[in-house]
């Protein structure tokens, strides 16, 4: 299963309160539609399969809410995308198909909910890295206080 492409639909960002006070951030990943796509441009023994989605991020209480709807585009093995299918007609999607699909909504929208949350000053809804020091290393009745750095090799 390949990648072969990713767009937005649709952005939006609601801001409800000013008074962000015990917020709890709650996400969500729906697909709406997974279709066959045809097409002439791409040759290849791969079938493409479209599959639409709708990502929210909550920031309760009613604090703010994100929310985008998109389209991911995948190169599937006609094995693979017959199983898809048939199980999509019950509303049904194969768990590694899942998988897969929601790792790249993730990954694409996940940055973009930071760019748009930071704009509208929103605290980031995954945790972001940082970088911490130790305390207390004791020389000669001195106290040191040393930095925690990345190894460059």
């Amino acid at each position: 299963m390949r990648l072969i492409g990713f767009s937005f639909s649709k952005l939006n960002a609601e801001k409800f309160s000013e008074n962000p006070n015990n917020i709890k951030i709650n996400t969500g990943i729906d697909i709406s539609d997974i279709k066959e796509v045809k097409s002439t441009f791409f040759k290849t023994k791969e079938e493409m399969i479209s599959v639409s989605f709708e990502y929210t991020i909550s920031y309760e209480p009613n604090f703010a809410k994100l929310s985008f709807s998109g389209k991911v585009l995948l190169g599937v093995e006609p094995k693979k995308a017959k199983e898809v299918f048939k199980m999509w007609k019950e509303e049904k999607v194969p768990e590694d198909f899942r998988l897969v699909v929601f790792n790249i909504i993730l990954k694409k929208s996940s940055l973009r909910a930071l760019q748009l949350g930071e704009e509208m000053n929103l605290p980031p809804h995954f945790p972001l890295p940082s970088i911490k020091f130790e305390k207390n290393t004791q020389i000669e009745g001195e106290t040191e206080t040393k930095e925690i750095k990345e190894k460059k090799e």
